[in-house]
């Protein structure tokens, strides 16, 4: 009988020394698991991260450029060396003479009137508000896609 005790006991031993190795082997295997998984994790951040600051820049560096475009036309139109003119309808008709002059210029006859400027620079300014809307939603756009893309990989 004690022979099948210290049997049974030396039983229970090994299978509990294997089965406390094997868990303590698994859970270093399931340790260097998650510190790569994490590692390439961080890989992707960076990566993500420095296309979001890319994408910052250049969507920063081209709203400057717009600025300074928009702040060159407003003095040219402050300055009258630039004049917004759009056509308009005449309604009372005016009898041709068989010796009128050809009218001078790029209207070829057609009747155009003078925006105020400020009124040109708001309208200029609704446009321009449009475009840099446009180009901040691409650049998110962009930005999206390119973490779909890197986040494929996982799983």
């Amino acid at each position: 009988m004690s022979g099948l005790f210290s049997g049974l006991i030396a039983l229970l031993l090994v299978f509990g020394g294997g089965y406390w190795t094997g868990q303590y082997y698994e859970a270093k295997a399931q340790q260097a698991e998650v510190d790569k998984l994490n590692a390439q994790a961080r890989a992707k951040e960076v990566a993500l991260a420095a296309a979001v600051t890319t994408t910052a820049n250049a969507l920063r560096s081209s709203n400057e450029k717009a600025k300074t475009i928009a702040k060159q036309r407003d003095a040219a139109i402050d300055a009258g060396t630039y004049k917004l003119r759009v056509p308009v309808k005449t309604t009372c008709p005016v009898p041709a003479t068989a010796d009128t002059p050809a009218p001078a210029g790029d209207s070829a006859g057609e009747a155009r009137a003078e925006l105020d400027p400020a009124f040109g620079k708001a309208l200029f300014e609704i446009a321009e508000e449009g475009d840099r809307a446009i180009n901040k939603l691409n650049a998110c756009i962009n930005l999206y896609n390119q973490a779909v893309e890197s986040q494929k990989g996982i799983k």
